[in-house]
């Protein structure tokens, strides 16, 4: 399902509490879903073109129902960047727009 938040205006602090958000308007029934299971992993593209730098040996959070439409964690502590993306795995993956830690 697409990210809803975070936005392209989003900047996270280390430590803090967030939401990632998702639309789930079009997400068929969990009987019909391949994985109905999420993940959501951090990275980073340093360009547009650039590839998807994710984190996949540390997710942020998993192991909770797609059809939540959210979960919460702690924003780690990672290197200040503006380039930050997130990844919500599942039934399929969908990347966020760069925002900032």
């Amino acid at each position: 399902p697409p990210i809803t938040s975070p936005s392209a205006s989003t900047i996270w602090q280390v430590g803090q509490t967030v939401t990632v958000t998702w639309d789930t308007t079009n997400l068929p029934p969990t009987s019909q879903l391949t994985d109905p299971n999420g993940t959501i992993v951090l990275g980073y593209m340093a360009s547009s073109t650039d590839s998807e730098h994710l984190m996949i040996d540390s997710p942020l959070a998993q192991d909770f129902a797609l059809s939540d439409g959210n979960v919460s964690f702690i924003v780690p502590s990672v290197v200040t960047r503006s380039d930050y993306i997130i990844a919500l795995f599942g039934d399929s993956g969908n990347i966020s727009p760069t925002f900032t830690i």
